[in-house]
């Protein structure tokens, strides 16, 4: 069972890196990627918040705004119902897949108990994991991961290649998955 997270300063390219390996491994036939992806929102060139997007069914939200209510990270209200019933849910769900995909374990995401427990009975199946990390979250649940995850450090240097790599050790760990056909 391979797990893999990515971690890095904010903007170097994380989330794009975890996207592009996981484009190219739900470009293979059969093969089933659930779990979460974030994006930046921006209007006007400023970034005004984050949306959340379930990776298997499309449904999207937002993760967290500039403007609204719930709990703040810096300039950010997160939007605690999104991250519960899309981001929390889509976790869950993705149990059934070939891949689970956390884009991200990180000060936003870790406000939600139900997150947190969602992303703790991912981590006790036997499936493969592929995750942002925030690179300096004291969290308990950043803790573990670190401890049992692969951890990828992206920066400017490797950000190209590493979708490429990631791609290549699921491919390699995991013969179930339909690679050589």
């Amino acid at each position: 069972m391979l797990r893999i997270a990515v971690t890095g300063s904010p903007g170097i390219g994380k989330s794009t890196v975890v996207a592009k390996a996981a484009e190219k491994l739900a470009d293979q036939p059969g093969f089933k990627i659930g779990g979460i992806q974030t994006s930046e929102i921006r209007k006007e060139g400023k970034r005004e918040g984050f949306s959340i997007r379930d990776l298997a069914t499309g449904k999207t939200g937002i993760l967290g705004s500039i403007r609204g209510s719930g709990p703040r990270v810096g300039k950010y209200h997160v939007n605690l119902e999104d991250l519960e019933n899309i981001g929390a849910n889509a976790l869950r769900s993705a149990l059934e897949c070939d891949l689970i995909v956390i884009d991200e374990v990180g000060p936003m995401e870790l406000k939600s108990e139900a997150f947190v427990s969602a992303v703790e009975v991912v981590l006790e199946s036997d499936k493969p994991v592929l995750a942002v990390l925030h690179r300096s979250s004291s969290h308990q649940l950043a803790q573990r991961m670190r401890k049992e995850f692969e951890v990828l450090v992206v920066n400017e240097e490797n950000r190209d290649d590493l979708p490429e790599k990631i791609f290549a050790r699921l491919g390699d760990r995991n013969q179930h998955f339909p690679f050589n056909n």
